[in-house]
């Protein structure tokens, strides 16, 4: 999605304190959880979403806001510009009734405007900055401690989000207060000059409809402040000291190369694609059900390995990867 209106209070979507677990099929996931252990973390990949899936969908009494959503610029102009093609084509988006191949050229039209007004506008990087300063944005609990766990066994983590990488970023550095080596971002991504204003969007667009693995060649590592590429998992040792081999190179083909186990975490059933492009050898798929659960629990009990009703934390998701790794 371009943007939302999500500044409205949150009425039919109150958190849940303690986190529901939803499993279809405990043998199966035993068994899924046993293969994976076996292959060892070296053969193992993290998929995940970003928007409600790693950040929370509850935030001070308001639904959260997305990635495009906080985006703000000086100019309103522009602001109202993206706003006007959410009314449009949202609704497009969502329709079931149109057919895939329209959507997709939908799609690609709502984004290629949206990425146009960004780059009318000016769009820069300390906009960016402000905007996510002041963004109604929040992880979810121990997410930090999720990623370090993964960077400790040197388990690559791709994030999808048809959003903007730059944003998405800077909101890692802002309210996780740190970068992970292991994480590879696959997103939009913007190109600014010398003076901090955007250019151009670099690579194919991603939109909605097509945020999987078969857009991997786009990954690209996190930054720090300083702008600086933070991609040293070659350089370490791993901590039990085995010889797993280490993640290399920019290019995402080359991080997941040989790493054909997925644990994928969503919060929509269309996230069940993000893997699309991987020759999978086992997969755990993880739901968020943050709304309407009684509307959605069933297609999602049935669509998901594990399903977690409730604007939780990660500590259901910290346990089965202790359990694999």
């Amino acid at each position: 999605m371009v943007a939302d209106p999500s500044n409205m209070d949150i009425k039919e979507a109150v958190p849940i304190p303690n986190t529901r677990v939803v499993v279809r099929d405990q043998e199966g996931l035993d068994r899924k959880k046993r293969a994976i252990r076996a292959a060892g973390p070296q053969r193992l990949q993290i998929v995940s979403d970003f928007d409600m899936t790693l950040t929370r969908f509850n935030v001070n009494g308001k639904k959260g806001q997305s990635c495009h959503s906080l985006l703000s610029q000086k100019n309103d102009q522009y602001n109202q510009m993206r706003q006007d093609l959410y009314k449009h084509y949202y609704p497009l988006e969502i329709d079931q009734s149109i057919p895939y191949d329209k959507k997709v050229k939908l799609m690609e039209e709502w984004y290629e405007k949206s990425h146009a007004t960004l780059l009318e506008g000016g769009l820069t990087l300390d906009e960016i900055r402000d905007s996510v300063a002041n963004a109604n944005v929040a992880f979810r609990e121990e997410t930090a401690q999720l990623f370090e766990l993964l960077d400790s066994k040197r388990v690559p983590v791709l994030i999808f989000s048809a959003g903007l990488a730059d944003v998405l970023e800077e909101v890692l550095r802002q309210k996780l207060h740190r970068a992970f080596g292991n994480i590879r971002v696959v997103s939009n991504r913007m190109k600014f000059d010398e003076e901090g204003r955007l250019q151009s969007f670099v690579g194919s667009l991603i939109h909605s409809l097509n945020k999987n693995e078969h857009a991997i060649a786009l990954a690209g590592p996190m930054h720090d402040e300083q702008g600086r590429v933070l991609d040293d998992l070659e350089h370490r040792e791993p901590s039990d000291g085995s010889t797993e081999p280490a993640i290399d190179g920019l290019d995402g083909r080359s991080v997941v190369a040989g790493r054909n186990n997925v644990i994928l975490l969503g919060d929509h059933l269309g996230d069940l694609g993000m893997s699309r492009g991987v020759d999978v050898d086992e997969q755990i798929s993880i739901a968020f059900l943050n709304d309407k659960v009684e509307e959605n629990l069933e297609v999602f009990a049935s669509s998901f390995d594990v399903v977690l009703i409730g604007d939780g934390s990660m500590k259901e998701v910290i346990t089965i990867v202790e359990d694999i790794l």
